[in-house]
């Protein structure tokens, strides 16, 4: 882990950029030990993709500027380029409209202003994008200038071998920031969420982090509406918090 440098600005350009990135292998086998990819993500995102999903992300950042719904934008654009749904569901994450950009640069706290502060973090969605990182999945640098993944969560979470790492990785950018405390929280209805807020304390109390964790029924209220900086890429929940930072990069760095 690199001593934490500036952090990179939100992006600001008209038009949004994807940026492919993974780290490490990228032809991981697809298998239930690992995050990964999904085994049609070199085709649907290969290099003579990506003006077609920029366009598509600039154009559904248009609708959703003017008001159009959700669900109805995505599939006018989906339609329009012939997207795949992996393509929508990257275009979707990757996108937002000018008042949402706008709300979330100034409510955003750089990682260099996080010394001696406390930050609660959104933990299904840093470790994931970590694990899923680091198991040579694609990420997407956003119109934000947040990192996102594709990956979903379906009732029930289970480890990987990039979830040790990730946890690692983590504690090694919140040591290096200097955080005074962070605060995981996790959805309490998804299954083994206690045994993998178990895991982190074990590893926290290892390295002397100073981490607490624990699972709340309600993680994304929970989230908005702490006093502490939230650490998050999640749309629903950096679009309402008071304050918010992310700290994919840093760890990935």
């Amino acid at each position: 882990m690199k001593p934490a440098g500036k952090a990179r600005p939100l992006a600001d350009d008209a038009i949004a950029r994807i940026m492919l990135r993974a780290v490490g292998a990228w032809n991981m086998p697809n298998k239930q030990r690992h995050r990964g990819r999904h085994p049609g993500d070199d085709a649907c995102f290969a290099a003579r993709c990506i003006p077609v999903l920029r366009a598509a992300v600039n154009d559904l950042s248009w609708l959703h500027t003017r008001g159009y719904s959700e669900k109805g934008a995505l599939k006018i654009v989906g339609d329009r380029y012939q997207l795949t749904v992996r393509q929508r569901m990257a275009v979707q994450r990757a996108a937002c409209g000018d008042d949402a950009l706008d709300r979330r640069r100034r409510h955003f706290v750089p990682p260099e202003r996080l010394a001696a502060q406390a930050v609660i973090i959104d933990g299904y969605n840093l470790i994931i994008t970590v694990e899923n990182a680091l198991s040579g999945g694609i990420l997407f640098h956003c119109r934000d200038g947040c990192l996102r993944d594709i990956a979903s969560l379906h009732g029930s979470y289970h480890r990987v071998e990039e979830t040790l790492p990730a946890i690692q990785r983590i504690g090694d950018a919140t040591a290096a920031l200097r955080i005074a405390n962070a605060h995981w929280l996790f959805d309490a209805p998804v299954s083994n969420s206690g045994r993998l807020c178990a895991m982190l304390l074990e590893e926290a109390a290892q390295h002397g982090w100073p981490w607490t964790a624990v699972c709340h029924p309600n993680a994304d209220a929970a989230l908005i509406a702490a006093d502490a900086i939230v650490v998050s890429s999640y749309s629903a929940v950096i679009d309402n918090a008071p304050r918010w930072t992310n700290l994919v990069p840093i760890i990935l760095d």
